[in-house]
């Protein structure tokens, strides 16, 4: 699918390809989701992941903390 294009939802109507259909899974934090980030979480752990969005390789976790000082601007 080509990334510019617009997804039809179950309910029909359209979505831009550039939302994220993820937020919905309890295993991605929407606030850091929302800055561009992988966001996804390891739930045993409660690790995130900080990377970007679609980075390549697999995801690098951090500890909590570390997530919230990126949302606060301190990292």
């Amino acid at each position: 699918m080509n990334a510019e294009s617009s997804t039809a939802t179950s309910s029909g109507t359209s979505q831009p390809a550039g939302d994220r259909p993820d937020l919905s899974n309890a295993n991605v934090r929407e606030d850091l989701a929302t800055t561009g980030r992988c966001a996804l979480v390891h739930l045993p752990t409660g690790w995130t992941c900080l990377l970007p969005l679609r980075h390549p390789g697999p995801c690098q976790f951090h500890q909590p903390q570390e997530a919230e000082d990126v949302l606060s601007g301190g990292h």
